[in-house]
């Protein structure tokens, strides 16, 4: 593969997500505050776990 012909290719891939990828039931403040509460979950378990400090 040329790196003209990857260049191509990377163009059209491109431009086929002018219309946005998102699902229209994908809320970001949901998907947000559930990663950042699995996040700090985590983080909990983690320091509960490592009581020799």
């Amino acid at each position: 593969m040329s790196l003209t012909s990857t260049a191509a290719n990377l163009v059209t891939l491109a431009e086929g997500a002018e219309h946005g990828g998102n699902h229209q039931s994908l809320d970001p403040y949901f998907i947000g505050g559930s990663v950042l509460f699995a996040l700090l979950l985590l983080l909990w378990i983690t320091t509960r776990f490592n009581r020799d400090r």
